[in-house]
């Protein structure tokens, strides 16, 4: 199993029922406030006190990894067209956000670069991987950037968590990526046992997946067995009180203050925090119902199929060959 996060986990100064608060990840960012997927917005969820922000990759034309959630730029960009197609240098490097402050679409080098400078240490980065990315071009594009830095090894890889939605991703991330943890992004408790179990450390999960009966069994067996479980996108304080309830370790918000502030008021009084919400929460709003979680999670995974081809299990992780020897970490570094 691929090395722990480094980050320390928020704990409650003083002897309470609730014995640790979850990180706050920024969902692209504080994306709330700034255009999502920039590199302000990113800088803005650090600031606010964010430990992760959470991102999505594409490749260009000319191989440029960019951060980016849809495969399109339309609905964030004053550009049109698919990503792929489309040429980064002298091309989508031009672009700005339409939301304000305007943005240019950042590149993963930057990102990570951003990770690297003096106080950001300790950040970490969840990379969402878009099942429209060719996966051996993706990851051969990523570990050329991430192995770039000196000291990568302790300094930069362990904070990396890559998430995957299709588990045609596991092997080839396994083999040129083996010193990143891996983490499955889904909204179907019975795919994440069918095909990440066993190569994933952590699951990434939509919360209203996870207020069904069956999504309490699996945030049982995720603590029974060591797995770590993520929550998304919340943004509603009864929803971010419900997944402190639950342990999750993390939660991914566009409101990285709200839940940093909120954070604040449970350390000072996790009990009077907690009676904001009940046992009667999960019937407190269809969407956390289990038809209406089938119905969302079954369209899901037809789009996925459709994009990404159909599921099939990955190999087991021990068996996969690596594109080159996993580095040995230099004295000092």
């Amino acid at each position: 199993m691929s090395s722990p996060s480094p980050a320390v986990r928020p704990t409650l100064p003083k002897k309470s029922s609730l014995d640790r608060v979850p990180l706050c990840w920024g969902h692209r960012g504080a994306s709330a406030a700034f255009p999502e997927n920039t590199l302000a917005s990113f800088e803005a969820a650090i600031k606010d006190g964010a430990e992760g922000i959470e991102t999505d990759v594409h490749v260009t034309a000319d191989n440029v990894i960019i951060v980016f959630h849809d495969p399109h730029l339309d609905r964030t960009t004053n550009g049109t067209g698919r990503i792929q197609t489309q040429n980064y240098h002298n091309g989508l490097d031009q672009l700005r956000t339409n939301k304000s402050p305007h943005q240019k679409i950042p590149t993963f080098k930057e990102t990570i670069d951003l990770l690297m400078r003096e106080g950001n240490e300790h950040v970490l980065l969840n990379i969402d991987i878009k099942v429209d990315n060719e996966p051996e071009k993706l990851f051969g594009l990523m570990r050329e950037i991430v192995e770039s830095h000196e000291g990568f090894e302790t300094r930069l890889a362990p904070r990396l968590l890559l998430g995957l939605w299709h588990p045609k991703y596991i092997e080839p991330a396994v083999r040129h990526l083996p010193y990143c943890r891996r983490a499955h992004i889904g909204m179907s408790p019975a795919l994440a046992r069918r095909y990440f179990w066993d190569a994933c450390d952590t699951f990434s999960m939509n919360f209203a997946s996870m207020c069904t009966n069956e999504g309490e069994r699996f945030r049982s067996e995720c603590q029974r067995e060591g797995k770590d479980l993520t929550v998304w996108t919340v943004n509603a304080r009864n929803e971010m009180i419900e997944a402190t309830k639950w342990g999750a370790k993390a939660i991914l918000t566009d409101r990285t203050k709200e839940l940093l502030d909120l954070r604040a008021e449970m350390e000072q009084d996790w009990d009077k925090v907690a009676r904001e919400t009940t046992a009667l929460f999960k019937w407190s709003s269809v969407w956390y119902s289990g038809i209406a979680n089938y119905l969302i999670s079954s369209w899901e995974a037809y789009l996925l199929t459709k994009v990404g081809g159909a599921f099939r299990p990955a190999p087991p992780v021990a068996s996969v060959p690596l594109a080159r020897p996993p580095p040995a970490a230099r004295v000092g570094a």
